[in-house]
């Protein structure tokens, strides 16, 4: 047993920050069809194959996403590998087979899967040098987005360790077969962190790390949970000295910037696999946006936040200058307006908690244009939490309670106030 596992989050230093290709490779990752004018653009494919769920005349009629770009002349070609963002912002450090091999790999709340490389071109994992692995020989994995770039491979169990915690016969999926996209990653693999119903793995799904973590008692009953503490570069002259963590099986006392804040939880809905919740509610600078029936998943391998396309609009109309650029697909303001960003806050459950403001500026477009951390969801039913909104929060994954919990980080110069006293 090991009750008490933090795992050290190092930022990647080949990443850097593109708007436009995170929000492709959002588009990819959600399957999202764009309600805003910009050179990408998406459909659905109607085809037919003997499998699926809707019998359409003897057949069976699927949907498939294809995602084109169009050029200066307004003619559709395909989405090349330069196009999206492959890097992951953060990455931790894990431990495959025995004698272990070490990976550096995306912790991702957004999908279920364990995948490592065992690619020739990217630092690969050798099962032939691991004497724990187990092949599992009628198990296959394909990961495929709507550009065509896909990651595919065998299926095997062997010991994974992260924080010093070994998991026994966890099933991972081996990337025999990456496309290009993959291969340009800095990172050898993922961590699913998401719920197991959507686990990839064909004819049946495997059970994910957490899963196994829980049953094989590595963390207490009482606390069958992990958190995610993520920061940006920008905070290495605050309190937590840009230092990100992820732990699992307990939630940290005393955490870097959040004296006096209290931790608030809402029920999770998983039935899509992912870490859904009520978010019915947003303010800017005061101004109480009703969003009835509005919902969100907090994805730790998202670095945007998607939001509804009226919430867009009421948050840059705040921002000085701000405007939505069709070449860049989303929202820009100048670098001049950083000084006069408004507070917006954004409901999880049934409180409020804020942006911090320095990550309403995601990237730099030019040296005197920045592109929005918010931006559209396009036709999505729900907003998509990701890394703008989680680094003002410590965020409690909680699973044998099935629920979210939020404690608000300050920033500096914010007074930290208990978001119950806020609108």
């Amino acid at each position: 047993m090991n009750y008490f596992v933090r795992v050290k989050v190092h930022h990647n230093t080949k990443y850097k920050a593109s708007g436009i290709k995170s929000y492709v490779h959002l588009m990819h990752k959600y399957q999202i069809i764009p309600t805003l004018d910009g050179p990408f653009v998406a459909k659905l494919i109607s085809q037919y194959d003997k499998h699926g769920l809707k019998p359409v005349g003897g057949k069976t009629q699927i949907e498939t996403y294809h995602l084109q770009k169009k050029d200066a002349t307004g003619t559709l070609g395909e989405v090349d590998a330069e196009d999206q963002q492959h890097d992951s912002m953060y990455l931790c450090a894990v431990q495959i087979g025995y004698p272990a091999q070490t990976f550096n790999h995306d912790f991702d709340t957004g999908s279920s899967d364990l995948w490592v490389s065992a690619y020739s071109n990217h630092n690969m994992f050798d099962a032939n040098k691991s004497e724990t692995f187990a092949p599992l020989k009628e198990c296959k994995w394909n990961i495929k987005y709507g550009d065509s770039s896909t990651a595919s491979g065998i299926v095997g169990t062997d010991d994974v360790t992260i924080g010093g915690l070994t998991v026994r016969n966890q099933a991972i999926e081996l990337a025999n077969n990456l496309s290009t996209e993959f291969q340009l990653s800095a990172g050898d693999g993922l961590v699913g962190l998401a719920w197991g119903t959507i686990n990839t793995v064909q004819p049946k799904r495997v059970h994910t790390l957490v899963e196994n973590m829980i049953t094989q008692n590595n963390i207490p009953q009482s606390a069958q949970l992990f958190t995610a503490y993520l920061s940006s570069w920008r905070d290495a002259t605050e309190a937590n000295k840009c230092k990100s963590f992820y732990t699992f099986g307990y939630i940290v006392k005393n955490v870097p910037d959040t004296e006096g804040a209290d931790i608030f939880y809402t029920d999770v809905d998983n039935t899509n696999g992912l870490w859904q919740f009520p978010s019915t509610s947003a303010t800017v600078n005061g101004q109480v946006i009703t969003r009835k029936g509005n919902k969100a998943i907090a994805d730790t391998g998202t670095t945007l936040c998607l939001v509804h396309d009226n919430t867009c609009k009421a948050i840059y109309k705040a921002i000085p200058g701000a405007k939505y650029d069709r070449f860049q697909q989303g929202y820009t303001f100048p670098v001049t307006s950083m000084e006069n960003l408004p507070t917006v806050t954004f409901a999880i459950g049934d409180v409020q908690f804020t942006v911090h403001k320095k990550d309403l500026a995601f990237a730099n477009v030019d040296d005197k244009t920045m592109y929005g951390g918010i931006q559209s969801r396009g036709n999505m039913t729900f907003d998509i939490f990701g890394g703008t909104v989680l680094k003002g929060i410590y965020a409690i994954f909680d699973v044998g309670n099935r629920r979210f919990g939020a404690m608000q980080r300050a920033e500096k110069g914010q007074k930290l106030v208990s978001p119950e006293k806020r609108v």
